[in-house]
């Protein structure tokens, strides 16, 4: 994600929506009245008032004024709920709220609610949350104690970006999954580090391709080494990133004599969302053809390494395009599973995409309906395919409930607690439970969706929604060097060498107390239940 334009999309209307999504409904024992700010501008606003347009749509004389805030969208944002098993609730809100990751999102509330102590929403949210009909921003209000709530409507943006039901579930999950996914065994020992460098020398190129039938012009790094040995490795980058976006992780592979191939997607790289349209449809800031494009641009890639296989060069015999692993982040997660035979399923997409409200779904769920516009199911399944390494990859609703089932290679799936792009429930550990095939899971609780990205690709990139990319979360990207090192030669003589390595203890062993990581072969009956309660839920 380098840019994200759609983010400004009618500024005007997510400021002073995002005021309104944030409760503005509350019975007159709580909170009487509402003192909206945004810069100058402040209004007093009865809360009866508010509360008869939320009901029927209707406002009262005296809003007629403010018709160009309180939008039929607007409406809509106020009967969002964050549905929470009744069973679990008590449990998950004491860890969470104890949880060093509570503590932004408190200070967030104390920013965009400055006239109300943190203990005070720290006690209505934990007090809303056990309400039976859901947790929601409205909930947590009618829980504030106080007759008269200001609200700093510039302070929320931040806030408004990550409330939505699939990101506020996995965030709560968190402190869940660190407890469920811990195993009490001894200190983790080992006779070699997988995550440092290997003896080869790397050495780099860059291709640049023409595909002239799809008029796709694709840019191409190869990193590789004189003694070359295992799968081909290809990486694909996420919407608005790069081919850079894992350099660190190409230069580590190629170190221990794996080649690696990182792709550019012209469709979707930052040089193409710098200049997409700024919309309310996804499709105007990416076609509905580039679900079908990326996988494409990766199959090219392969018909041209084979190719260039037979020449004479310095890089000859050093593309095994008959065994690749495809390793993609974010979208490119997408691209992999494509590749890896997952089915795209556009009746279910375009049922779940009739009720997207942009303001109210993660930036990843709202793309997703870009795909909406394809006429018909694409074949995408690339026979040379063996494994499969997603990153925070999309995936929602894309394959519906079955299209997954037909990955049948090997998959390594990262999910991150923290996400606001691709929340984790709806992104990874649903899509998980569906994955055929030996499959492994990285939970890293506290992480986000562009932490495990290279620091010096992520300079320059900017982003509204909270991201964490620092020395604080290396040891994720040092437990990324060392698995997917280990998960590749698994397609390889040294296989036993690396499998203490694709290990629950392995990754414990790197975890801090900041950053719990965590590394399963399935997911434990409690979330499983949890899961399947979102899920219903959801559909309700």
């Amino acid at each position: 994600m380098k840019k994200l334009p759609w983010l400004r999309l009618r500024l005007s209307q997510l400021f002073l929506g995002l005021v309104l999504s944030l409760g503005i409904v509350a019975p007159a024992t709580a909170v009487e009245r509402l003192t909206l700010q945004l810069g100058p501008f402040q209004q007093s606003i009865s809360v009866s008032d508010l509360e008869r347009f939320a009901k029927t749509g209707e406002l009262p004389k005296n809003l007629q004024a403010l018709s160009v805030i309180f939008t039929p969208r607007v409406q809509q944002l106020l009967s969002q709920r964050l549905q929470l098993d009744p069973q679990m609730t008590d449990k998950v809100l004491q860890e969470w709220l104890r949880s060093p990751m509570s503590e932004q999102l408190l200070k967030t509330f104390g920013r965009a609610f400055p006239n109300t102590r943190i203990e005070d929403l720290q006690a209505a949210i934990s007090l809303a949350a056990r309400q039976a009909n859901g947790l929601s921003l409205v909930g947590v209000l009618r829980a504030i104690p106080g007759k008269d709530v200001t609200i700093e409507a510039t302070s929320l943006i931040g806030l408004a970006l990550q409330f939505n039901p699939s990101y506020w579930q996995s965030e709560a999950l968190g402190p869940l999954l660190k407890r469920e996914l811990d195993v009490n065994t001894p200190r983790f020992n080992y006779n070699f580090n997988p995550a440092e460098l290997g003896i080869e020398q790397v050495k780099q190129q860059t291709l640049y391709l023409k595909d002239s039938e799809r008029n796709r012009n694709i840019a191409v790094d190869l990193y590789y080494a004189n003694n070359t040995q295992g799968p081909l490795v290809v990486m694909s980058h996420g919407f608005g990133a790069d081919r850079k976006f894992l350099n660190y992780l190409a230069l580590h592979l190629a170190s221990y004599g794996i080649t690696v191939a990182a792709l550019e997607h012209p469709g979707s790289n930052a040089t193409w969302v710098s200049q997409a349209s700024i919309s309310d449809k996804p499709q105007d800031l990416m076609p509905a053809s580039e679900f079908v494009d990326r996988p494409k641009d990766v199959s090219f890639l392969l018909d041209k390494l084979a190719q260039k296989n037979q020449k004479f060069s310095e890089s000859q015999g050093k593309f095994n395009t008959k065994q690749v692993v495809v390793i993609g982040h974010s979208l490119g997660g997408y691209t992999a599973l494509a590749l890896a035979g997952a089915e795209l399923n556009l009746p279910a997409l375009r049922q779940t995409c009739k009720s997207v409200i942009p303001l109210l779904q993660s930036p990843g769920e709202w793309l997703q309906c870009a795909a909406t516009d394809l006429s018909k199911v694409p074949v995408l399944g690339d026979s040379r395919i063996v494994g499969a390494i997603i990153l925070n990859p999309v995936v929602g609703q894309l394959f519906g409930e079955t299209g997954l089932r037909k990955v049948r290679v090997p998959t390594l799936t990262l999910a991150s607690t923290e996400d606001a792009f691709t929340p984790a429930i709806t992104h990874q550990l649903e899509p998980f439970k569906q994955l055929g095939g030996q499959k492994y899971l990285i939970t890293a609780v506290g992480a986000t969706h562009l932490s495990v990205g290279n620091p010096q690709n992520l300079a320059q990139q900017i982003t509204l929604l909270k991201e964490r990319t620092g020395e604080e979360v290396e040891p994720l990207r040092q437990l990324i060097r060392g698995v997917s090192l280990a998960f590749i030669k698994q397609f390889t003589s040294e296989a036993v060498n690396y499998q203490s390595f694709l290990t629950p203890s392995y990754a414990q062993f790197l975890s801090t107390p900041k950053l719990a990581l965590r590394l399963s072969r399935e997911l434990p009956s409690s979330i499983s239940q949890w899961l399947k309660f979102v899920a219903k839920s959801q559909k309700n």
